[in-house]
């Protein structure tokens, strides 16, 4: 079975499951992110009965919120609501099937005091060890940002690693845009690596282009994932079918998928 999965469109289900079904690939839910849509119980089943209704690949991952998400915030009204979209988040992917729900860093990576640092660790350890022992039947992973070195993600992912539901979300295509050397990403989370999300841009901005389309070096993307993330899912992080398909022709030619 293919490790590679798409975003789905509710709205042109059957060209997304026919894509799927000739390349193997999985399905990344991107519908249960929105807060209006995690705020109504009614909608998330309304949603997730229609992709039900249909044949859905074996392989099913959900991206949670995470715009507004700060379970370290100084301000406890913010963690609040952080933990209730979390919460409603894992609730969600539940709903609909999906085996791993990914959420945010969401550090700033301009704040670089060691108060700063220890407060976003301390809080984030605390946090989803809760979650975690708390939904051990789904897998939670974590992606990196705008984080612009992986050591804070490698660290926490070091304490949190005793949990077998635990992961590294490694988006590739924001640490060539927001990071520093590529090699340095990928020996410092490879060991948490569980999940990863590819597209591609101009190394400047995150364009979620489709692969091969922008400046990101897919043989050096090929040695990687050889070397280290072949175990690993891998979502094609670029919404439309049209650049799906040409982004699975690209990876197909490269010899990845």
């Amino acid at each position: 079975m293919s490790k590679f999965l798409i975003i789905p469109q509710l709205k042109n289900i059957d060209e997304s499951l026919k894509l799927a079904e000739k390349y193997g690939f999985g399905f990344e839910f991107n519908d249960f992110f929105s807060p209006d849509v995690l705020d109504s119980k009614e909608r998330v089943k309304k949603i997730a009965a229609e992709y039900k209704a249909h044949k859905l690949p074996n392989l099913l991952t959900c991206h949670g919120d995470f715009f507004d998400v700060l379970i370290f915030s100084e301000d406890k009204h913010i963690r609040n609501i952080s933990e209730m979209r979390v919460r409603q988040s894992i609730e969600a992917a539940l709903e609909v099937g999906a085996e791993a729900v990914i959420f945010h860093t969401n550090h700033n990576p301009f704040f670089t005091s060691e108060s700063y640092v220890k407060n976003w660790m301390d809080c984030n350890m605390k946090f989803w060890s809760g979650i975690l022992a708390e939904y051990p039947h789904i897998k939670i992973y974590i992606e990196n940002m705008c984080d612009s070195s992986p050591h804070m993600l490698a660290a926490l992912s070091e304490r949190l690693s005793a949990f077998s539901n635990y992961g590294v979300c490694f988006d590739y295509a924001h640490a060539s845009v927001f990071g520093s050397d590529i090699d340095e990403w990928v020996n410092a989370l490879a060991p948490y690596v569980k999940h990863m999300h590819i597209n591609d841009n101009d190394l400047k901005s995150d364009l979620h282009l489709a692969v091969g389309d922008g400046k990101i070096d897919w043989n050096r993307f090929k040695e990687h994932y050889f070397k280290f993330f072949t175990k690993a899912s891998v979502l094609i992080e670029t919404s439309s079918i049209e650049n799906q398909r040409r982004s699975a022709e690209f990876l197909s030619k490269l010899g990845i998928i």
